[in-house]
């Protein structure tokens, strides 16, 4: 049996934490920044963990089982 892929543009999106949940960006922090507000773009910059509904997605792109 042939070894699985771990999908590219995944492995630079995701990270795993030490527990073993996947943590991810949060959208909309690249442009257009000036009419967020300070606060807005604080809690952007933060890390977010992968919902529950996402998980099983999120591990078979990343060849996890």
């Amino acid at each position: 049996m042939p070894k699985v892929k771990t999908n590219s543009g995944s492995k630079k999106r995701f990270a795993l934490t030490g527990t073993g949940k996947i943590k991810r960006k949060h959208a909309y922090h690249s442009h257009i920044l000036t009419k967020k507000t300070k606060k807005q773009k604080r809690n952007l910059d933060k890390f977010a963990i992968i919902e529950k509904a996402n998980r099983s997605q999120v591990r078979e792109l990343l060849a996890m089982k």
